[in-house]
């Protein structure tokens, strides 16, 4: 009842305040973060420590899958988050698409207040500003050399140099696991349930349909650095089982299904048309109950529970 009417009184949202504290070595501690989450009365603290020339926090992507609407973020500072603005801006994104929070105790970053957002709206802005700048700055200098009659760009790479080649092989690793982590937690749940029953093929273009822009060869590629980071279960990688046709449109009727239950049998249905998707019959044109027998098969076989009478009304 006391925390009740604390919140009301702050006008915080009334979910968890779940802390986030996180070190860069093994050698070093957690615990003066901790005790400035506890301090701000946060309900759960989640602990990440580096791991030398390894840049996957598996304790971040898994507390933005499982954060959930009401909840927020709360760090000490802004590093302990994000390793770079663009990396805390893509966070954020994550945390409003759930309806969750965050909250940054040491600076003015508070999403649940308008000051906050303010102020989250103004890092937005130097951002961009920067990279600006960064790229004006860039073109001058390669105008420059130019005009000295040398070659823009790093020498050692030039020259094949296996050093500085090494160098960036590290840095494009870095970079795309960033942007894996970064966006892990809005496509990873649909490919958790979907792999191994289904084709890399059926998951992207599901997920096409959710508005994310996969090729199957990048999404398996993604998930296979997941697994290599201990952040995935290595089992997504098995090979799919051969399906017979209508096995198959039970599985992706059922994924479609699963990934949006709020879909209506008739939405469902213009989805697998979108997809191309041909009828048990063989046909182009999918109806309502088509739909609705797949998904009671799918629930027959256990790939939809049981319990979930999410099923939309055939005429929505």
């Amino acid at each position: 009842m006391a925390r009740d009417t604390q919140n009301r009184a702050s006008r915080r949202p009334q979910g968890r305040q779940i802390g986030y504290a996180r070190v860069s070595t093994d050698e070093q501690t957690t615990e003066s973060q901790e005790i400035e989450l506890r301090s701000a009365e946060c309900d759960l603290i989640i602990k990440e420590h580096g791991s030398g020339a390894s840049r996957a926090r598996p304790a971040l992507t898994k507390l933005l899958h499982d954060i959930g609407a009401g909840d927020t973020l709360v760090v000490v500072r802004l590093d302990r988050l994000a390793r770079s603005v663009s990396h805390l801006l893509d966070v954020i994104e994550d945390l409003t698409a759930k309806g969750a929070h965050f909250r940054s105790l040491r600076d003015p970053i508070d999403t649940t207040t308008p000051q906050g957002m303010f102020s989250l709206q103004v890092l937005g802005a130097v951002a961009q500003l920067e990279r600006a700048l960064i790229s004006e700055r860039t073109k001058a200098g390669i105008r420059a050399a130019k005009a000295k009659g040398r070659f823009p760009g790093n020498p050692g790479i030039r020259e094949r140099r296996p050093e500085a080649l090494a160098k960036m092989t590290a840095a494009q690793k870095a970079a795309y696991g960033d942007r894996v982590q970064a966006t892990a937690s809005q496509w990873l749940p649909t490919v958790r349930r979907m792999r191994p029953d289904h084709s890399w093929d059926d998951i992207a273009r599901v997920l096409k349909q959710r508005g994310h822009d996969w090729t199957p060869e990048r999404l398996r590629r993604a998930v296979k650095w997941l697994v290599a980071e201990h952040m995935a279960d290595r089992a997504l990688l098995r090979k799919s089982p051969p399906r017979l046709p209508e096995d198959r449109l039970v599985t992706l009727v059922a994924g479609i299904h699963v990934s949006n239950p709020n879909l209506t049998l008739r939405e469902i249905a213009s989805q697998l048309e979108r997809l191309h998707e041909r009828t048990p019959r063989g046909g182009s044109k999918w109806s309502p109950s088509s739909v609705k027998n797949l998904i009671d098969r799918a629930r027959r076989t256990g790939l939809i529970a049981s319990d979930d009478n999410a099923t939309a009304a055939p005429h929505s």
